[in-house]
């Protein structure tokens, strides 16, 4: 694609963001969907500038792809030197990556495209469910599935009740009628 569709590459780029993602242990199926879904992008306005190779999405952005959303203050897309696509999304104002019971907020997120790398920093935290975990940084790895987060980490979850360990499998009885 020519530079001259800045937001039909900001689109294609946004469709890699809803791959697996782990951080602490912690699948991040909810960020999970069909990459070929259609990409909606609305934002209060947007500026490219074709020198500097930016396009910029300001106030109150939302990405939206099947049941994946991200909103943020303003997103930034950085292409690369030799014109052939994206090479970093930047996002800031209090971002939110959201899909189903799952979500992880930070005040920012930068999306390195070529590493398949995500980096979010600023209180951040990662719910999922009951579950929460909360630092300054998290880093995850589109293309591993990993994730790491780093400053103070502290996390809450709800342990399984002892009566939902023990309770015995359904076993059918010999005989029965199905």
């Amino acid at each position: 694609m020519k530079r001259n569709f800045p937001l039909a590459l900001f689109l294609v780029a946004a469709t890699a963001i809803g791959q697996p993602v782990l951080a602490q242990q912690i699948e991040f199926k909810g960020l999970q969907q069909d990459s070929s879904l259609p990409v909606e992008v609305a934002a209060d306005s947007l500026a490219v500038d074709q020198t500097s190779g930016l396009a910029t999405f300001d106030g109150n952005v939302v990405v939206v792809q099947g049941d994946m959303t991200i909103k943020a203050g303003n997103a930034r897309v950085e292409y690369a030197a030799d014109g052939t696509g994206i090479a970093k999304l930047y996002f800031s104002g209090r971002v939110t990556f959201a899909g189903g019971t799952e979500a992880a907020q930070a005040d920012e997120a930068v999306y390195t495209v070529a590493a398949g790398e995500v980096v979010m920093t600023g209180d951040v935290l990662l719910t999922q469910g009951s579950t929460t975990i909360a630092g300054q940084k998290m880093v995850y790895d589109l293309q591993k599935g990993t994730g790491k987060m780093e400053g103070r980490v502290q996390t809450s979850f709800t342990p399984k009740s002892a009566a939902e360990k023990k309770a015995p499998k359904a076993t059918p009885t010999p005989g029965a009628a199905p």
